[in-house]
């Protein structure tokens, strides 16, 4: 037992939690297996290994604040138009994490832009990528409020550089400032090659100008780095919330018809 004792004491002190937990379970069934000392070592460091990777999962999806879990295979590539499967897999690879590259999701509101971006965020986490999760009226009040209490430069560091990936929903629901518009440009400017970043808009690129106070300028300075190393992608389609409503008979079909027309109207 003392032995025993002065495992757990090290096992602690070296903060190796499943080791101290699982050693007396494991080293019994070593001892009746004949394993060798490097085949229990290499059991014991392989429980401490995945249970950390485990616990890192659930605080990077904790700190990520996602809405809520999306994955890529909840997405129906039968319902949507304009999404080429093959490149969106390609980017569940996450290689444009690693090379700092920017996805673009246009498209009407309920085609699935912000599940797209969800899933890819939560795949990135799942491999133990840090991601952010926000939307673009929640970050220009907070970028606001930094700038008041004079913490802006350590909001940058903390809540826009930190991220290795960094998605920003609902651009274009609602028009900014010319002071909002110059903090969402030194979230771009600021990350422009230096980490990727997933936005989703409902406007196509000639409309942007009236969400950025149609400060022409601000606006191409914008697109110009989002652009650069991005991917494109315009989704049409019907929206998916108002077609299961209409399926459990609660949208007016001359409703849902609207919505047809007008995302038939396409986004360039």
């Amino acid at each position: 037992m003392e032995l025993i004792t002065k495992i757990e004491t090290l096992c602690r002190e070296l903060q190796l939690n499943t080791f101290g937990e699982m050693h007396h379970e494991l080293s019994n069934r070593a001892a009746k297996e004949n394993w060798k000392y490097s085949e229990y070592l290499y059991e014991m460091l392989k429980f401490e290994s995945d249970n950390r990777a485990k616990r890192s999962r659930v605080t990077l999806t904790k700190m990520a604040g996602f809405p809520t879990i999306k994955t890529l295979e909840q997405f129906d590539f039968n319902f949507t138009v304009g999404v080429n499967r093959r490149q969106v897999e390609e980017l569940f690879t996450l290689e444009f994490v690693k090379r700092n590259e920017n996805i673009i999701l246009l498209g009407q509101s309920g085609v699935g832009k912000t599940h797209l971006a969800i899933a890819l965020a939560y795949g990135a986490v799942q491999k133990r990528v840090k991601a952010r999760f926000i939307t673009i009226s929640d970050l220009i009040m907070q970028m606001s409020n930094a700038k008041k209490e004079k913490r802006y430069d350590s909001f940058i560091r903390q809540a826009i550089m930190a991220p290795s990936l960094l998605v920003i929903d609902e651009i274009g629901y609602f028009p900014m400032s010319k002071e909002d518009a110059h903090h969402f440009f030194q979230v771009i400017s600021k990350r422009y090659e230096r980490g990727a970043t997933i936005v989703t808009s409902n406007l196509v690129f000639s409309q942007w100008s009236g969400i950025f106070a149609n400060d022409k300028v601000v606006t191409t300075a914008i697109l110009d780095r989002l652009l650069h190393h991005s991917h494109v992608i315009n989704i049409l389609g019907d929206s998916y919330r108002l077609k299961e409503k209409k399926d459990e008979g609660i949208v007016n079909s001359d409703l849902y018809k609207f919505q047809e027309e007008k995302s038939g109207q396409g986004v360039d």
